[in-house]
């Protein structure tokens, strides 16, 4: 089956992705795909039934270029004419047998991964140490560094960059936090004086109590005071009555 691009696709110049997995390529080429997809920065032909890239549009701002499962044995200078930004190429299950193919993909200085997976070429002995140091200017080969680690997952990647810009915005909706911080250090200086002040006024009111407690305890004493004068002088005023007659019984005696 033959697919063909809709004429009114071609009026939306700011198209950045595009998928036409599992369509059928005529004479090597998908109708309507041509120049007009300037700002294309992903391109996905998986299983079109490619076998050359000599009829591929230029598209100058092209970074990931999905290839796989097609026929394509050689030819792979075009893509540094047209496709001379890709970051990532996928030509995995292909009909590339031999290095000599992939030298081509040297003029690509800003790729950083290559997948040939499913490729002939990868039952060569030394087939990874040959393709990183043929193609220097790679990190990722079949989704492995040299070093054996896994490649991050690109989807992965939009995520977080998302979330950090979600972030980012959420801060500037929030303001800047000194504001925050000001506020919070005058409710706490308020809360700080309050203290304060119910503590100096606890502390007056049971001083004045204290003082009250004193002036009471003075009255009590003074009264206790007084009415042990009066019971010595009731005492002496009776030694004074008895005085006379103790002296008349004494003289009679």
């Amino acid at each position: 089956m033959v697919v063909e691009l809709r004429s009114d696709w071609l009026s939306c110049p700011k198209v950045t992705e595009l998928v036409l997995d599992n369509c059928r390529s005529s004479n090597g080429e998908i109708e309507g795909l041509n120049d007009s997809f300037k700002e294309l920065e992903f391109l996905s032909m998986a299983n079109v039934e490619l076998s050359s890239l000599a009829k591929l549009p230029t598209l100058s701002k092209l970074r990931k270029l999905e290839l796989s499962d097609n026929i394509i044995s050689g030819g792979l200078e075009v893509l540094a004419e047209r496709c001379p930004n890709l970051t990532y190429l996928n030509l995995s299950g292909n009909k590339i047998k031999d290095l000599g193919t992939v030298e081509a993909l040297q003029n690509l200085k800003n790729l950083k991964s290559l997948d040939l997976f499913n490729c002939e070429i990868t039952n060569l002995e030394d087939y990874r140490d040959s393709i990183f140091e043929l193609l220097q200017q790679i990190t990722y080969l079949d989704g492995f560094d040299q070093e054996d680690n896994e490649a991050p997952d690109s989807e992965e990647d939009d995520d977080e960059e998302g979330d950090e810009e979600d972030d980012d915005e959420d801060e500037d909706e929030a303001g800047p936090p000194g504001e925050y911080e000001e506020e919070d250090d005058e409710d706490d200086g308020g809360s700080d004086l309050g203290e304060g002040e119910e503590e100096e006024e606890v502390g007056l009111s049971y001083l004045m109590k204290e003082e009250i407690q004193d002036e009471d305890d003075d009255d009590d004493y003074v009264e206790e005071g007084g009415d042990e004068e009066e019971e010595a002088g009731g005492v002496r005023g009776e030694k004074r009555k008895r005085d006379p007659e103790d002296e008349g019984e004494e003289e009679e005696d």
